[in-house]
């Protein structure tokens, strides 16, 4: 899997893509994160990406001719391809949505800044817009980190054991989720206060920790 992300503060994925299973998998080879600046594609020695909208209003706006020319060159790259244009705008984001995305061989994130993205580029280059949530953000490189990393946990070899996608994963892309503990068995956060682990799963009972989690697990398939 290929990731191409386009920003205009490419420093910010650095500390990111250096860590953990992003790093163990990029090493392996099995993922393939491309991190480029736009202003490799200006055309002016100020390297200028912004300009003010039509119509007045505060702030910038990310013009269209050097996401235009980044895309025509990154997207020659692989076959099967989906560009992804992040905005508040866009449907929400969730692991159905990540399920699909991870059946492509390259997904090219655009990270928008400032007061947005020339609306002709959501219109005639991205393939879709995704929004990670009913907020606004200084950009887009945090949803580009999120989109990436929940994946990258559903691509076999990625997370280092088989078994951890197996028993977490549904058939239609989704996950469960259910509640975890870990020693110590009594926790006493004050004194006389006591925080206990269920006895059920003190008990090696395999079938009756097995039916206490079926009914505490959250199954999301959205």
């Amino acid at each position: 899997m290929q990731f191409d992300i386009l920003t205009i503060f490419p420093n910010i994925f650095d500390s990111y893509l250096n860590e953990s299973f992003i790093k163990k998998a990029s090493d392996k080879g099995i993922l393939k994160i491309n991190v480029h600046d736009l202003r490799k594609w200006t055309n002016n020695e100020r390297k200028t990406v912004d300009d003010s909208p039509y119509g007045g209003g505060l702030g910038m706006v990310l013009k269209i001719e050097p996401i235009f020319k980044a895309i025509k060159e990154i997207s020659k790259k692989k076959k099967k391809t989906r560009i992804i244009l992040f905005t508040p705008r866009g449907k929400t984001f969730n692991q159905k949505k990540a399920f699909q995305l991870s059946k492509y061989d390259n997904l090219i994130f655009i990270c928008g800044r400032y007061e947005g993205v020339d609306e002709r580029v959501a219109t005639h280059i991205a393939d879709e817009e995704i929004s990670i949530g009913e907020y606004d953000l200084m950009g887009g490189e945090l949803p580009a980190m999120i989109v990436i990393e929940t994946i990258s946990r559903i691509i076999p070899n990625v997370l280092g054991k088989p078994c951890f996608l197996k028993e977490r994963m549904t058939k239609k892309g989704g996950f469960i989720e259910y509640p975890q503990y870990t020693r110590p068995e009594v926790f006493e956060p004050t004194k006389g206060k006591k925080w206990k682990v269920p006895s059920v799963l003190l008990s090696g009972h395999l079938k009756k920790i097995q039916e206490w989690r079926d009914q505490k697990m959250k199954v999301i398939e959205k």
